[in-house]
């Protein structure tokens, strides 16, 4: 029988209020709040819409199509969990719909990464209850 992947890094805590991005994700579903007073899009999960103050928000799907604002390379383990990642990348990505979301580059890429590139959301599932959102060269899905 084949041994159980583990996974050693740090996992998101999910609130009452980032749940429902969990659990879309679990399901390889991207989706932001959009506040339905002045149809702006949020992220991360808020409990007021940070342009106009209002609690009318929902959960809806995006595209998960966007593109790298900026990015980085890490040659540094800043927690013990990531020492055998390094070096890794992180990206900003600014969602087609807007919100900007920060994460990693997938595969695994630690040359430059252009800005303006175009991505496109992928998941790992890296526990039962957890999937995180990367991001992947757009035609490379």
């Amino acid at each position: 029988m084949p041994r159980k992947k583990v996974y050693y890094r740090p996992l998101p805590r999910i609130s009452e209020l980032s749940r429902p991005f969990w659990e879309a994700s679990r399901e390889h579903r991207l989706v932001v709040q959009w506040c339905g007073a002045c149809e702006g899009s949020l992220y991360p999960a808020s409990p007021t819409c940070h342009r106009c103050w209002s609690a009318e928000l929902e959960w809806r799907a995006v595209s998960g199509r966007g593109v790298v604002l900026a990015s980085a390379v890490y040659h540094r383990a800043f927690h013990p969990a990531f020492k055998e990642a390094v070096p890794y990348n992180v990206v900003l990505v600014e969602l087609e719909e807007g919100p900007r979301i920060v994460s990693n580059l997938v595969p695994e890429q630690t040359v430059e990464i252009p800005r303006n590139l175009p991505v496109v959301a992928c998941f790992e599932d890296v526990t039962p209850q957890i999937t995180l959102v990367k991001f992947r060269r757009a035609g490379e899905e």
